[in-house]
């Protein structure tokens, strides 16, 4: 089975990964729905280009235990393999 490619969506999500961002703030940046954010993250997670954190008062937390009902909830940031997926095309 040959490598996925991602989709111009995905990608645009990727690319505003670089750093932590909050769900609201990339939904905003990319102008992407609500679902269409919810399934490019979701596919982007699965892959391994993007880990979810959790958001506790100032600080972040890694976590492998996001609710895909609750995407809003999580921050979210690019992986290595994530970035080097953007720096490939």
């Amino acid at each position: 089975m040959g490598k996925r490619k991602i989709t111009k969506s995905e990608r645009k999500v990727l690319e505003k990964l670089i750093f932590p961002e909050r769900f609201q703030d990339v939904l905003e940046e990319t102008g992407h729905l609500y679902g269409e954010l919810r399934d490019d993250l979701i596919n982007l997670l699965s892959f391994g280009f993007v880990e979810a954190y959790e958001r506790s008062g100032s600080k972040i937390t890694l976590t492998s235990f996001y609710d895909s009902d609750n995407l809003q909830d999580f921050t979210f940031r690019a992986t290595s393999k994530g970035l080097s997926e953007i720096k490939s095309h």
